[in-house]
């Protein structure tokens, strides 16, 4: 079945930061991303190789939407961006001795897949998933 519109992939996910050192870091240093050159827009930010994904940090600006605050709820059913690992248990080991703010412990779906949820600097919750 076709649509109206017909999507390839995604392209972009864009987060809105406070602090653009400490997303370059975390996402750069703590998720092992790799800075790529971003066009020179007239507001500070970011972006990051994911695979075949680009992740645009955006700084804080009058212009921008506002710093997101997070889950209200510190959940894992929420909305959030899933990045596929080799082993999300092993990730959840590193994220832990480094200090990241996980959301809960590493779990496995039903599916068999293992799943580990950490939130950015600014409370954006990031999921990494891993197969059976």
């Amino acid at each position: 079945m076709s649509g109206i519109v017909s999507v390839r992939r995604i392209d972009h996910a864009s987060f809105v930061v406070g602090d653009l050192e400490a997303s370059r870091r975390f996402y750069g240093k703590v998720l092992g991303m790799q800075e790529v050159a971003r066009p020179a827009f007239s507001f500070g930010g970011a972006w990051f190789q994911a695979g075949d994904t680009l992740v645009h940090l955006i700084e804080e600006h009058a212009e921008s939407t506002p710093v997101g605050s997070g889950p209200a709820v510190r959940s894992t059913r929420c909305d959030h961006l899933a990045f596929l690992v080799d082993d999300a248990k092993a990730a959840a080991n590193a994220l832990r001795d480094a200090g990241a703010s996980l959301l809960d412990d590493v779990k496995q779906r039903p599916d068999g897949a293992w799943q580990v949820f950490v939130q950015d600097p600014d409370g954006h919750a990031i999921e990494l998933c891993s197969g059976p």
